[in-house]
């Protein structure tokens, strides 16, 4: 089937295709160029990406489980977060797993952040 005929089984757009190619979520055509052709295959895919995106998932969790075999799809693990406040509407995140070298710097540029944004 061509780029329009799956994009209408599909209910997408073409250009909503194209990007999922381009992510690495869809493979490109079995037949490139003018004449390019989809497959079943392809459409599956799509079906299968739209009702992941309907639970709620993201594209770079619907492209890691997609790659899993099935059912095993793995979430990646959790890592811990320091929160400094440094105004009421400002907050910075950052990972507490950084060396202790990094951490003074980090530490260091946020406390001067926080000084020229409270003197503004």
């Amino acid at each position: 089937m061509t780029l329009a005929e799956l994009a209408d089984a599909a209910g997408l757009p073409a250009r909503t295709i194209r990007f999922y190619i381009a992510r690495g979520l869809l493979d490109g055509p079995v037949k490139a160029g003018r004449g390019a052709a989809y497959t079943p295959e392809h459409l599956g895919r799509l079906e299968r990406i739209n009702s992941l995106q309907a639970e709620g998932r993201m594209l770079s969790e619907i492209g890691r489980t997609l790659e899993a075999p099935e059912g095993k799809a793995e979430a990646p693990a959790p890592t811990a977060w320091w929160q400094h406040a440094i105004a009421d509407d400002v907050v910075v995140w950052t990972r507490t797993d950084m060396s202790p070298w990094r951490t003074k710097q980090v530490r260091a540029a946020i406390a001067e952040f926080a000084r020229t944004t409270r003197e503004e």
